[in-house]
């Protein structure tokens, strides 16, 4: 198995407590990591039968020895962690293809947030509960009758601030330790997972581009013009959003283009995966703004269709003549399309790019949600559906 993940996100805790009878090697150590790459397959199946690598990536020939051992000794198992990408999936795929299961670990979503330990089950959201079973069971016409409302708000206003890192929700922390947590983890990123991508000799244009990345969240990239405010040229540009993606840092949506009729845009789209490393890249507090919301409620949506490995496609759609749809989920029946507002009082002119849009797709429209920070569920002509965020993402 091979567990793969931002810094931070609880990848060996975890396998520590999936895996009790499995010996816990750490590659960080660069004394220990030459002698565990000379050991035979032979040595690795005495020795260490069962095993966790963790920081696999550092010493991306162990992976050729695990397949050695794989493929030679039957009860041979291992866990691999590792926290970039780049480094360790590509010789993942070489190597074991056919041979692993591949886990993507995210920040925890909000359903996670409401547990107390590692070992309470976890209550799916009415989001997933939707993408189980693509129905929707009757619910209050406001969220504020919910008998667990506070709590649940609670959890969501809390996101919105500060994100879902697993260290942050310790009960002993003050805002004042989340601040620093968080201005830490950035530095910690900076000087560890992107030197292990690419040997930077100069890190400012990266940590320049990456600010500029902070305030762009929730709108179209342009490369050229980025290019020309970072002064670097268009192909260190793509090469740095392709580091902040891989190191799940950024969620690039790309454009939906299948209908040869209509006029549509074929730029990606950016959002970053969570709004308190967004929001401390920048140095900024307070409210978000629209865009910031929009990527922090779009991003909640993706690690919760993960969490549960729902297996789709993800997409925004822009029209050249000014129709936007912030997200598409598609599946193999149809797709389920998402407005994000940030209002607290969603009205029938929020419904205006999701009106009339199963003409332009080309599998049938299931469902058409905005969500929003308004209390009230809503519906609308088009099978359009209001919701609170906090109330569907809980």
């Amino acid at each position: 198995m091979v567990i793969t993940g931002a810094r931070q996100v609880g990848k060996t805790t975890i396998a520590k407590h999936c895996y009790t009878d499995f010996q816990y090697i750490s590659i960080e150590d660069p004394l220990l990591r030459s002698s565990y790459a000379n050991l035979t397959a032979e040595q690795w199946n005495a020795y260490y039968p069962k095993a966790i690598l963790d920081e696999v990536q550092k010493e991306p020939v162990l992976i050729e020895s695990i397949k050695s051992v794989y493929d030679q000794f039957d009860a041979a198992r291992y866990v691999l962690l590792g926290s970039s990408q780049l480094l360790l999936m590509q010789k993942v795929r070489e190597s074991l293809a056919g041979r692993c299961i591949i886990e993507e670990i995210y920040p925890l979503c909000l359903p996670e947030m409401l547990t107390n330990d590692i070992e309470q089950e976890i209550v799916l959201s009415m989001f997933q509960q939707f993408l189980t079973s693509f129905s929707l069971h009757p619910m209050l016409p406001d969220f504020k009758l919910a008998p667990n409302y506070a709590k649940r708000k609670k959890a969501y206003e809390y996101y919105l601030q500060y994100g879902g890192y697993p260290a942050l929700v310790n009960e002993n922390f003050t805002n004042a330790d989340r601040q620093l947590w968080l201005d830490n983890y950035i530095r910690t990123y900076l000087e560890r997972d992107i030197r292990d991508l690419a040997e930077f000799r100069n890190l400012e244009p990266f940590v320049k581009t990456q600010k500029i990345a902070a305030l762009l969240t929730g709108k179209l990239i342009n490369f050229s013009s980025i290019a020309k405010e970072a002064n670097i040229s268009v192909k260190t540009v793509q090469r740095f959003f392709q580091y902040l993606e891989i190191s799940y840092q950024t969620l690039t949506l790309q454009p939906w283009h299948r209908n040869p009729l209509k006029k549509l845009s074929k730029s990606p789209k950016l959002h970053f995966l969570d709004p308190g490393i967004q929001r401390t890249i920048l140095q900024k507090t307070g409210e978000l703004n629209g865009n910031e919301f929009e990527s922090a409620i779009i991003a909640e949506l993706y690690k919760q269709a993960k969490a549960i490995h729902f297996t789709g496609s993800f997409y925004h759609l822009n029209t050249l003549d000014g129709r936007e749809v912030d997200l598409l989920f598609e599946n193999e029946n149809g797709y389920i399309a998402f407005e994000i507002k940030s209002t607290i009082n969603v009205t029938s002119t929020d419904c205006r790019h999701l009106k009339n849009l199963a003409p332009i797709l080309d599998k049938p429209l299931l469902q058409s949600f905005i969500i929003s920070n308004d209390d009230q569920v809503k519906t609308f002509d088009n099978n359009i559906l209001a919701l609170p965020a906090a109330m569907f993402l809980t």
